[in-house]
């Protein structure tokens, strides 16, 4: 078979097509509110080419993965020692403990990951994994350019929708729950977010559905006579994404979801109880093999195979990982969007030591670096330009079972579209020539 990438690109040396493509790339994601903030979402003009074979391997590694992790919450359920490695706040705790009356605590789920010759996953978002929507409206306008369907008539192939799956895994939480009665979904986050515009693509998405949807600062949200009200509406369903720690970093203002649902009167996803794996603690339990009695002989194989070396930071730690800077990855154990990431290689053996003072004294992990695919990406920026950029695999999970991606690419090591680097690019796996 041709290869998929050389075939893409040589398409775009049409002047005429590449020129009508990065025009529709433009027009696309206007038309669709695809941003963050003001940046459009995507400027690459090629979607991350899968074979069926890599998507396989992909699927495999974060299935072996999620039921290691499936073991692991269990675990901490169980041992209050375990769960003390986690660094969980007192209210957290209490929190994550309440039964959140379903069987997945996180329905849907995002391993972060960059697969070069092996899946390596160096994050897990278990709250609340954004994007779905994003990249299945950039999908859309993907399909529509004239360089991916001339591209279609050489490789036969599909894109992998996220939303159909994100709502179902909801609705078979909100059964599970005991809820009987019509869903109404409160999407929950705060006002004024650059990722507003996926929250309004989800609810146009859900009232598609026919589920009455409202979108809700959790500081608006009332609980009162039992029901919880956003925007005056009585919702039984929150689609939470609003992250825990900013939550409770608010205080009282925030008290109506926390107490609904600890009261029951609301089905929460992600549960409450998703905090528990949230924190980046979480990979260092999977591959310290003082832990690997937790795991099955299959589930320790995955560990083994793609989970990198992850530790807590301890004073102990301190001298070995000064020493090993070029391939080490400092990470505060409860943040996001890069906040707070130090990339060993990327800064001086000073600024790397003074690194290692903050993590020893606060709640950090170190991690060791893995391979970062670097591959040329056509980029739309006044014309089309050949950029080598970095490239992660992000496979979302639904009830344990992987189902779509998320991808990034970006010139910068660290991919993060919330620090402001990179775009997000749709998936395409190919079946064979067409």
């Amino acid at each position: 078979m041709k290869d998929p990438v050389a075939a893409f690109h040589g398409l775009l040396d049409d002047e005429r097509l590449a020129a009508s493509s990065a025009e529709a790339l433009v027009e696309g994601q206007r038309a669709r509110r695809l941003t963050f903030g003001e940046r459009p979402l995507c400027v690459a003009i090629r979607p991350q080419l899968l074979t069926r074979r890599r998507y396989e391997q992909a699927v495999s590694a974060a299935e072996g993965v999620a039921a290691a992790l499936a073991s692991l919450e269990r675990a901490v359920l169980e041992d209050a020692d375990l769960r003390a490695e986690l660094g969980l706040e007192t209210e957290e705790e209490r929190l994550a403990m309440a039964d959140p009356g379903f069987k997945f605590s996180s329905p849907s789920v995002r391993l972060d990951s960059f697969f070069a010759d092996e899946v390596r996953f160096v994050e897990y978002n278990a709250e609340s994994p954004a994007g779905m929507a994003y990249s299945d409206n950039l999908t859309a306008v993907f399909a529509r350019l004239p360089v991916m369907k001339a591209f279609r008539k050489l490789f036969r192939g599909r894109f992998i929708p996220t939303r159909r799956r994100q709502l179902r895994a909801m609705l078979h939480a909100f059964k599970q729950w005991g809820g009987s009665a019509t869903p109404v979904i409160g999407i929950i986050d705060w006002e004024g977010l650059p990722t507003a515009p996926e929250f309004e693509m989800f609810k146009a998405f859900f009232e598609e559905a026919g589920i009455k949807t409202v979108i809700c600062d959790p500081r608006a949200l009332e609980f009162r006579r039992g029901k919880l009200y956003a925007q005056g509406a009585a919702v039984n369903l929150v689609y939470r994404r609003v992250l825990t720690s900013e939550l409770l970093a608010r205080g009282d203002g925030t008290r109506a979801l926390r107490e609904a649902y600890m009261a029951g009167a609301v089905c929460v996803v992600n549960s409450f109880r998703a905090k528990l794996l949230h924190k980046k603690m979480s990979l260092a339990l999977l591959s310290d093999d003082r832990y690997q009695r937790l795991y099955t002989p299959a589930q320790r194989t995955a560990i083994q195979r793609h989970i990198p070396w992850t530790r807590r930071v301890r004073p102990e730690l301190a001298e070995e990982i000064a020493r090993r800077r070029e391939t080490l990855v400092l990470k505060p154990n409860d943040e996001y969007g890069g906040k707070g990431v130090v990339l060993g290689w990327t800064v001086d053996q000073a600024e790397w030591e003074s690194a290692i003072d903050v993590a020893t004294t606060q709640s950090y992990v170190v991690q060791e670096a893995v391979e970062i695919p670097r591959v040329p990406f056509p980029v739309a920026l006044d014309g089309i330009r050949y950029l080598d950029l970095a490239v992660d695999l992000d496979p979302y999970l639904f009830n344990g079972r992987a189902g779509g991606f998320m991808t990034r690419v970006s010139a910068a090591a660290l991919l993060n579209v919330t620090a402001g680097a990179g775009s997000v690019v749709p998936t395409f796996v190919i079946e064979g020539p067409a």
